[in-house]
């Protein structure tokens, strides 16, 4: 499936829900509004859509939230995505603090790819930052997600949005000893997974957050590991840069959507847990499809109405973000309604 443009659009993000189990400060901090639990697809509703999707050309799913594994049934809505035909590959986005419950029905269900997010390896600071996490769970997760990746032969990468956490742990009331970047370097030094720094996007509360330009981060990386070098290898769906360091058994990716902008090999597009179709980040262009699946036409008209105006939705897809003009927005969702 093509947009106008003539980018092949082969990867959707589906958000099942837009709650979660903590309250990251970027993304949905006490107080952030919650979508009506009538207005969220059901499982099966947004199964259907992904095989909408699949006859148009979506091969491959990431599951994701808010949290993903507060919704009941997650694990279940996996295995439905495997068992649809055309679709390849199911990976999921988690912040792993129920990840360890429920790892082993995710590899039953035949999960192809766990990305963990974690910001920092200062408990203090994470707990501030998640609005009480526990990072001693997250780490038993990535330990026990790296093993069964290995066994298992799926990808585990750790998702690290890029703070100057000297200058948010005063804002949290913490203390800061380290537990930033550099030190979240040693996850790929130990594990077989992948540590991916992502840039602040300007969208809902993360307009508050300077984003840390990767320019700079790389150049200080470089400074550190002087032999490491560009990996081509495939990593994955998305658009990550990724390199090797010596003696690391993973690599380090960077996601630049700011400073590296990569919307002219962009791939995918995302389907919110109410059923809206995303063509891209920065805008609210898409298409609404819950009226048309949960409306009253006869089934084979509506699935090809589904398909029809999804196919629309990706071919008008935009050129380009904008998140260097952020006054160019049309997009005022938090990230979390949006399914980040």
């Amino acid at each position: 499936m093509k947009d106008h443009l003539g980018r092949e659009i082969d990867y959707m993000r589906i958000s099942i829900t837009d709650r979660c189990n903590l309250r990251c400060r970027y993304c949905m901090p006490e107080g952030a509004a919650k979508v009506s639990v009538r207005e969220i697809l059901s499982l099966e509703e947004a199964a259907r859509l992904a095989a909408c999707g699949a006859v148009l050309g979506i091969r491959k799913i990431k599951v994701t939230g808010g949290e993903p594994l507060v919704r009941l049934g997650c694990c279940d809505f996996v295995r439905m995505l495997k068992e649809t035909p055309g679709i390849q590959e199911v990976t999921i986005t988690t912040n792993g603090m129920l990840l360890e419950e429920y790892l082993d029905p995710l590899v039953q269900a035949g999960i192809d790819g766990i990305n963990i997010s974690l910001d920092t390896l200062d408990p203090e600071l994470y707990a501030g930052l998640t609005g009480g996490g526990e990072l001693g769970k997250v780490l038993k997760s990535i330990r026990r997600s790296a093993d069964a990746g290995s066994e298992r032969h799926f990808p585990v990468k750790i998702n690290a949005v890029s703070l100057d956490m000297k200058e948010v742990a005063p804002q949290l009331g913490c203390g800061y000893g380290g537990g930033g970047w550099q030190e979240l370097l040693q996850l790929a030094a130990d594990y077989p997974v992948d540590v991916r720094f992502i840039e602040m996007m300007p969208i809902g509360w993360g307009k508050l957050y300077q984003a840390v330009d990767h320019r700079v981060l790389l150049d200080r990386l470089r400074r550190i590991h002087p032999k490491m070098e560009e990996d081509h290898r495939r990593h994955g769906n998305g658009p990550a840069v990724y390199y090797r360091i010596p003696g690391f058994q993973g690599s380090i990716g960077f996601i630049s959507a700011v400073h590296g902008k990569f919307c002219g090999s962009c791939n995918r597009v995302r389907l919110t847990s109410e059923g809206y179709l995303k063509s891209c980040l920065c805008y609210e262009d898409g298409v609404d499809l819950k009226p048309i699946l949960r409306g009253s036409l006869p089934e084979d008209e509506k699935e090809e109405r589904l398909v029809e105006a999804m196919r629309q939705a990706v071919w008008n897809k935009p050129g380009a973000h904008c998140f260097e003009n952020p006054e160019q927005m049309t997009e005022y969702g938090n990230m979390a309604s949006i399914g980040g």
